[in-house]
């Protein structure tokens, strides 16, 4: 498995195939572009040869004027290719590049059900921040979970 940057329009729709298939939330084309165009730099994706297995999708930008924020929207691995760290791995990468651009925390939100979402996350030192009721589309509720990383 290797691991690339995003680096064209040509990658989104294995971008999207993934993630659709794995996220509950139907995400429309403006979304992905809106995160994958403003923050390139914080997309990355896991290749088994030409084969797209894995993607996460993140930002970075300022919360209340005075934390510069991480913030992963997806993260989505082929289901073929689970238990083999490409999630973990990718979550470090799209973490350590927001370190380099001076992130002091990370977020995310998680359907509360999802298990081994929770587990992978918590393994890498995020805290269960707080409960988001019926957040999804679907009814159920989320967690917030948090890295600082200051």
């Amino acid at each position: 498995i290797t691991y690339v940057s995003y680096e064209s329009e040509l990658q989104m729709p294995d971008i999207m195939r993934l993630i659709q298939k794995d996220l509950s939330e139907p995400y429309s084309i403006y979304t992905y572009r809106y995160f994958i165009h403003n923050w390139p730099q914080l997309c990355f994706l896991a290749m088994d040869n030409t084969l797209c297995v894995g993607a996460i999708v993140c930002k970075l930008d300022m919360h209340r004027k005075v934390v510069k924020r991480g913030y992963i929207a997806m993260l989505a691995v082929d289901e073929k290719y689970r238990k083999r760290k490409i999630g973990s791995n990718l979550v470090l990468k799209a973490i350590r590049a927001m370190v380099a651009d001076g992130a002091d925390e990370v977020v995310l939100e998680t359907e509360i059900t999802n298990k081994p979402a929770l587990r992978l996350y918590e393994n890498l030192g995020f805290v269960r921040d707080k409960r988001l009721f019926r957040y999804y589309l679907n009814g159920v509720d989320a967690l917030r979970l948090k890295l600082w990383l200051r």
